[in-house]
């Protein structure tokens, strides 16, 4: 059984004997099955009127468990995104009715962002369908073949997961 992928491998052998395209085999693998599950993602997303964005931002507040709040600053180390790009986020948000702006007790000059009652059911039904999505995507592995695959590509991210958190943020 042959896929994409493998005819891909076997043009640039052909053309590029000289280079070493092994890596091909796992990682345009990887970046196609990226592609493919992005596609899933922003059909249950488009499912339930959310944008990728606005479902990172409240999955992140949900996450956080009752009362489902957090900094601005928090939300930023979440989400990976710039403080002008968060305001903006949290005020499109806010003006759908999902978060709310609450003063922080703690911070006379800083705010809370809260999950509203209808943030909340959106992202809830989203994720509980993203979830069956991605059930459905896995079933043809075996468990055992799942917990492999969920092993390896972990050995994989760790790198880049540990640079992503040494490289300085920029907060404007």
């Amino acid at each position: 059984m042959q896929d994409e992928v493998d005819r891909l491998v076997e043009a640039w052998h052909a053309e590029r004997p000289d280079l070493d395209v092994r890596p091909l085999h796992v990682l345009s693998r990887v970046s196609r099955l990226a592609r493919h599950l992005d596609r899933a993602r922003r059909a249950v997303f488009a499912a339930h009127r959310l944008e990728p964005w606005e479902f990172d931002v409240l999955t992140a507040l949900r996450r956080a468990g009752a009362p489902y709040q957090l900094s601005p600053g928090r939300l930023l180390r979440a989400t990976l995104v710039t403080s002008g790009t968060m305001t903006n986020r949290i005020d499109r948000l806010a003006a759908a009715g999902l978060v709310e702006r609450h003063p922080d007790p703690q911070d006379k000059r800083g705010v809370l962002v809260r999950l509203t009652a209808a943030g909340r059911a959106r992202v809830d039904a989203a994720f509980a369908d993203l979830l069956d999505r991605e059930h459905a995507i896995l079933e043809s592995l075996t468990p055992e073949q799942r917990d492999a695959l969920a092993g390896l590509l972990r050995t994989l991210l760790i790198p880049f997961d540990a640079d992503a958190e040494a490289a300085p943020r920029n907060p404007a």
